[in-house]
C-alpha cells in the first residue's frame, strides 16, 4: 500500500483560478482558466488559456485583470475547450481561493456547453480561516503576505492557481499534517439534503453574501433570510441536530429553494427587506419591513399660537415625507408607543393632558400625584414645555434623509462586482447592475409604503462609512 493510499489528506488535486467579465455566474462570463494539476501529492502539470467571452469585458473588470478585449478576441470559446478542460479537471479534489465562485462559473460554462460537472470543493479561505482564526482578512493577498508566498502574475489565472499550490505546500499539505487533515476533512464534509430537494442544490450554492427564501407546498413562501455565505446558511438549516425542532421543521416543508447573490452585506440586507414585505414568509420569528408601524407625531403650532400642539400617536405611512421632519421613533404597535411616551412623560415631569394622553379638563392626574410641573393648570409655561417635550423626544427624532434626492450607493465585492443600490429619502427602489438597469429605476416613481428594516438598515450603513460612494440621482441632478 503506497503513502497516497494511507495519506489522510487528498493527493489528487486540482488549484483553479478563473478570470471572469463579472461577478455572477448566471450572467458574466470566464475570460481565463489557470490550472495545476497534482497527482499522489506531487506536481504534474500546469495549464493555462484564455476564453473568449462572447461578450465585452467591462473597463473596470480590464483594469483589474490586465485582460482586454482585444486579448480575447482570438481566443477560444469556453464550448471549445469544454472536453480538454474537464479531463484536466477529472478525478481530482477541486481547490480554490473563494471556491464557490469558480466552482459556479466552470458550472454554468460546462452547462452552456451541454456537459455535466461535479466534483468534491475545497476553498482556501475557508482553510485558512479554521486554521489561522486570529486574523481578520483571508483575501488571496493577505495569505500571500502572512506566508510570504509570491506571486509572478497577480489576478491572472494560472499565477493565482500557483499561489494556492504554494500555499498547500505551506501548510504541509505534502506531510498529512493531522490539524490540516482534520480542517480538510470537516471542510469536505457533505450535509445530506432532503430528499425532496434535488440533490445538485449544495453544489449550486454560492459561498458569497446575499439572500435566499425557502418555498413550500404551492410555492408558498416560508422563510426568507440572509448571509455572508449563502451555501453555509442555507445548509446549515438542513444539518440540524435533534434539538434543533423548529430547523427540523422547517426544512421538512422546504420545495424548493432559490437565492439572489449581493456584492456584500448592505444589499442582503435591503433584499431581505423587500422580499419580507413583498410577501410575508410563514416562518419567520417576527414581521419585518414595518407594515404597521406607528411614531410620535409633534404637531406644528397652530396659527396664532406660540408653542406646538399635542404629540400623536400615527401610522409612519400617513405622515408625508415633508412632514416626517416632526417624527420621533418607531414602534410596532399604538400600544407600545403609548407606552414609550408615557415612560417619557413620567421621567421628564411632562403632563399627559397636554400631551394629548388624557382627556378633560382641569390638572392631569400625574399633577395630582406630584410627577407633572403643571402644564395643564398653568403653573409650567407653556413655551417651557413645548422645549421640554422637544428635548425629551429629541433621541428619537427620525434622521433627515442626507442627499438632495434620489441616489445610487455604490457597494463592490472582492471580484470587482459591483452593485447600485437606488434610495429615495429611506425607500429603497432596487439594485442595479447595468446602465439599462440604473435607468429603469431612475424612472420608477412608484409609492412606497415606509420599511423600517430599510431605514434602519440605510441608517447603520451611512453612520458606519467614512467615505460615501454614492451617485447623485435626482433631478437637478440630471440636469447640470
Amino acid at each position: 500500500m503506497d503513502a497516497a493510499e494511507t495519506s489522510p489528506l487528498p493527493q489528487d488535486l486540482v488549484f483553479v483560478d478563473l478570470e471572469t467579465t463579472g461577478g455572477n455566474a448566471a450572467h458574466h462570463r470566464i475570460t481565463e482558466v489557470g490550472i495545476v494539476r497534482v497527482e499522489n501529492g506531487a506536481l504534474v502539470e500546469e495549464w493555462s488559456s484564455l476564453v473568449n467571452p462572447q461578450c465585452e469585458i467591462p473597463a473596470s473588470i480590464e483594469a483589474f485583470t490586465g485582460i482586454s478585449n482585444a486579448m480575447v478576441a482570438d481566443a477560444p470559446r469556453f464550448c471549445d475547450i469544454a472536453a480538454l478542460v474537464a479531463d484536466k479537471l477529472k478525478n481530482a479534489v477541486f481547490v480554490a481561493h473563494n471556491a464557490r465562485f469558480d466552482y459556479a462559473f466552470l458550472r454554468s460554462e460546462f452547462r452552456r456547453a451541454d456537459r455535466r460537472f461535479s466534483a468534491k470543493v475545497l476553498c482556501t479561505v475557508k482553510l485558512s480561516r479554521r486554521l489561522y482564526p486570529g486574523p481578520l482578512r483571508h483575501n488571496l493577498d493577505a495569505v500571500i503576505e502572512r506566508h510570504r508566498l509570491t506571486c509572478k502574475a497577480r489576478h491572472r489565472a494560472l499565477g493565482d492557481a500557483r499561489v494556492l499550490w504554494d500555499f498547500w505546500c505551506k501548510l504541509g499539505g505534502q506531510s498529512g499534517d493531522p490539524v490540516l487533515a482534520g480542517a480538510v476533512r470537516a471542510l469536505l464534509a457533505v450535509t445530506p439534503l432532503p430528499a425532496h430537494l434535488p440533490p445538485e442544490l449544495a453544489e449550486e450554492l454560492p459561498d458569497g453574501p446575499g439572500v435566499y427564501r425557502f418555498f413550500g407546498e404551492d410555492d408558498a413562501l416560508l422563510y426568507v433570510g440572509r448571509s455572508q455565505s449563502l451555501r453555509t446558511r442555507v445548509l446549515a438549516h438542513f444539518a440540524a441536530g435533534p434539538g434543533d425542532s423548529k430547523e427540523q421543521k422547517l426544512a421538512a416543508l422546504v420545495r424548493r429553494v432559490d437565492w439572489s447573490e449581493t456584492a456584500g452585506e448592505l444589499g442582503a440586507r435591503l433584499r431581505e427587506a423587500a422580499w419580507a414585505r413583498g410577501q410575508p414568509p410563514l416562518h419567520n420569528r417576527r414581521p419585518r419591513g414595518g407594515r404597521d408601524t406607528v411614531t410620535l407625531w409633534a404637531e406644528p403650532a397652530a396659527p396664532g399660537q406660540a408653542t406646538p400642539g399635542r404629540v400623536k400617536i400615527m401610522p409612519i405611512d400617513a405622515i408625508d415625507q415633508a412632514a416626517r421632519a416632526r417624527c420621533f421613533g418607531l414602534f410596532r404597535s399604538l400600544k407600545d408607543a403609548d407606552r414609550a411616551l408615557r415612560h417619557i412623560a413620567n421621567a421628564r415631569g411632562l403632563c399627559l393632558l397636554t400631551l394629548g394622553l388624557e382627556e378633560g379638563s382641569g390638572s392631569c392626574v400625574a399633577y395630582q400625584f406630584g410627577r407633572c410641573r403643571g402644564a395643564c393648570v398653568g403653573k409650567d409655561p407653556a413655551a417651557l414645555h413645548a422645549l421640554r417635550v422637544q428635548l425629551a423626544l429629541s433621541s428619537l427624532k427620525l434622521k433627515p434623509w442626507p442627499f438632495p434626492g434620489r441616489v445610487a450607493l455604490r457597494e463592490s465585492d472582492w471580484r470587482g462586482q459591483v452593485d447600485l443600490h437606488v434610495c429615495d429619502n429611506w425607500e429603497y427602489i432596487g439594485t442595479a447592475r447595468s446602465a439599462d438597469e440604473l435607468a429603469a429605476l431612475c424612472e420608477n416613481r412608484a409609492e412606497r409604503a415606509f420599511d423600517v428594516e430599510v431605514y434602519h438598515t440605510l441608517a447603520r450603513h451611512l453612520e458606519r462609512q467614512r467615505r460615501l460612494d454614492w451617485i447623485d440621482l435626482s433631478p437637478a441632478a440630471s440636469g447640470r
